[in-house]
C-alpha cells in the first residue's frame, strides 16, 4: 500500500475514534422506554414492581440494549465523563439483572435460586462489559464501590427484590444523575416497610449493615452511618422527639431482615 494512502486511512482511523464514542446514546433512550413499559411505582410512591412477564414478551427490545452497552469499549468508557460513567455502569448492572432473571422467569421465587452452594447470581460470568465477559458483582463491588465514593449508589442499583431500593421506570442519565441519586435515597429511607425510626428506636435496612464502610468514607460529610440517619431524620420519623434523636445521633441503628422474595407485578 502506498505510504500516502496509508497515512490517510491512518488520520481517518484516528478521527473515527471521538465519533464512535459520542454516537453512544448517553440518554439511553431504548432502555428508558422499557423501563417507563414494564416498571411501575407501588401507591406509596417508594416501591416498584417490575412486570417480568410483559418484559420478557419484549427480551428482543431488551437484548438490544444490552447489545449496545456490551459494544462500548474499555478505551470509550475512558472517554466518557465521571457522571457519563457511573450513569454507564448504573444502567448496565440494572439491565443485565433484569435479563438475569428472565433466564429462568417464570421457575423461580427469589434471585437467589440461581445461584448455588458454591456460587451467588451476582458471581456468574453471562454478560461482555467493556470487552472482557464480566459478573454483576464485578460492576458493584470492583467498579462503582471502589471508584466512585457515592454511596447512594446502593439505592440505584437492583438486585430485583422486594427487600431492595426501587427501580426507577427511568434510565439514570449524566445530566440527572444527581437528581436520581438523591430522589433513590429519599424514597428509600422514607420507606417505612425498611426504614423507620420511633422514639428509643432505629430500624434500618440491612444495606447500612452490609454496606456501612461507603457511608462512612466522607460523602457529604457522612463518617458514622448515624450521620446518615441524622440528615435524613424528617424522612425517618415524623416524631418531633424521634428526628431529635436521630439528629443528635442517639440511636443505634437495629438492621432488619432483607426480603429477597422476587420484585414481580404478576405476584
Amino acid at each position: 500500500m502506498p505510504l500516502k494512502r496509508r497515512q490517510l486511512l491512518g488520520l481517518l482511523a484516528l478521527g473515527a475514534a471521538p465519533v464512535r464514542a459520542q454516537a453512544f446514546d448517553h440518554g439511553y433512550t431504548a432502555w428508558d422506554a422499557l423501563l417507563k413499559k414494564h416498571v411501575r411505582w407501588l401507591p406509596d410512591q417508594k416501591q416498584s414492581r417490575v412486570a417480568y412477564a410483559a418484559m420478557a414478551a419484549d427480551r428482543a427490545a431488551l437484548k438490544a440494549v444490552l447489545a449496545d452497552l456490551s459494544g462500548v469499549s474499555a478505551a470509550a468508557f475512558g472517554s466518557f465523563t465521571r457522571p457519563q460513567q457511573m450513569a454507564f455502569l448504573i444502567n448496565a448492572y440494572n439491565a443485565f439483572t433484569i435479563e438475569l432473571i428472565l433466564t429462568a422467569y417464570p421457575k423461580l421465587k427469589s434471585i437467589k435460586d440461581l445461584g448455588s452452594f458454591v456460587t451467588s447470581p451476582w458471581k456468574k460470568p453471562f454478560f461482555t462489559l467493556l470487552g472482557e465477559t464480566r459478573h454483576l458483582d464485578w460492576i458493584e463491588h470492583e467498579q462503582l464501590r471502589p471508584k466512585y465514593n457515592e454511596p447512594r449508589v446502593h439505592t440505584a442499583i437492583v438486585c430485583a427484590s422486594i427487600g431492595c431500593p426501587a427501580l426507577r421506570p427511568e434510565a439514570f442519565t449524566p445530566d440527572k444523575l444527581e437528581a436520581q441519586l438523591e430522589d433513590g435515597m429519599r424514597r428509600f429511607l422514607g420507606d417505612a416497610t425498611r426504614n423507620r425510626a420511633g422514639v428509643g428506636k432505629l430500624e434500618v435496612s440491612s444495606i447500612f449493615k452490609w454496606f456501612r464502610e461507603d457511608f462512612e468514607k466522607g460523602h457529604q460529610g457522612f463518617q458514622r452511618v448515624e450521620d446518615v440517619f441524622a440528615r435524613y431524620a424528617p424522612l425517618l420519623s415524623s416524631d418531633p422527639a424521634a428526628q431529635e434523636q436521630l439528629t443528635a445521633r442517639q440511636l443505634k441503628p437495629e438492621f432488619l431482615d432483607y426480603d429477597w422474595s422476587l420484585n414481580d407485578a404478576g405476584r
